[in-house]
């Protein structure tokens, strides 16, 4: 990604193709993993944001085959977005900083100075639910 895409804060994770793959109820999201493309394959991602939602989420699959959740906003600069980076096993904030973190948001590098606060998430059937409530 380019410098100015990270001095303007724009991440390259995109919204799902199929927008009603995903839905909230009850305080958590509900993702039709056969209509969500992007999940299919580790390294696979996609952000939701919308009215529905009381923050913004990234969801990814993640190099080690599982998914994971996070409140897609660094806590450097936190109208910043998160996107994956497939192979590395780590999520990135797409500023000028490009904090790095793990799966567990532990932070790696960068300037942010605080960890990310991951969803908890499981899969139910053909479901992925990801709960928007702390842990």
């Amino acid at each position: 990604m380019g410098f100015f895409s990270r001095l303007f804060g724009i991440c390259k994770t995109k919204p799902p193709k199929d927008a009603g793959c995903w839905a909230v109820r009850e305080g958590r999201i509900e993702i039709d993993l056969d209509r969500a493309a992007e999940l299919e394959t580790p390294g696979g991602a996609f952000r939701l944001e919308g009215d529905a939602l009381p923050q913004r989420v990234l969801v990814i699959r993640g190099d080690d085959d599982q998914y994971h959740a996070f409140p897609n906003r660094c806590t450097h600069v936190g109208h910043r977005r998160l996107d994956p980076l497939p192979g590395k096993g780590k999520i990135r904030c797409c500023s000028i900083g490009q904090s790095e973190f793990d799966y567990a948001g532990a932070r790696l590098s960068g300037a942010a100075t605080d960890s990310l606060q991951p969803l908890a998430v499981r899969v139910e059937g053909r479901t992925l639910i990801v709960t928007l409530e702390d842990r």
